[in-house]
């Protein structure tokens, strides 16, 4: 599980790095900007949700190894 999370950062991570650059600065909402805008919340939302659950795999073991 530890190994598909990093994998999924790593994706998004790029996804997000490609489309910084298809934001047009000039008019940031308009045309593949505001899809390119989009794609990086996504993007940005899959890295924080793989986060939490490395967190919450890692509090788990804790856990289990004190019983």
């Amino acid at each position: 599980m530890k190994y598909f999370a990093i994998v999924i950062i790593v994706i998004a991570f790029g996804l997000g790095v490609f489309n910084i650059t298809k934001i047009d600065t000039q008019a940031p909402f308009e045309g593949e900007s505001i899809v390119a805008l989009i794609t990086l919340l996504a993007s940005l939302c899959a890295i924080v949700l793989m986060l939490i659950l490395l967190v919450s795999k890692r509090i788990e073991e804790k856990v289990k190894t004190r019983k």
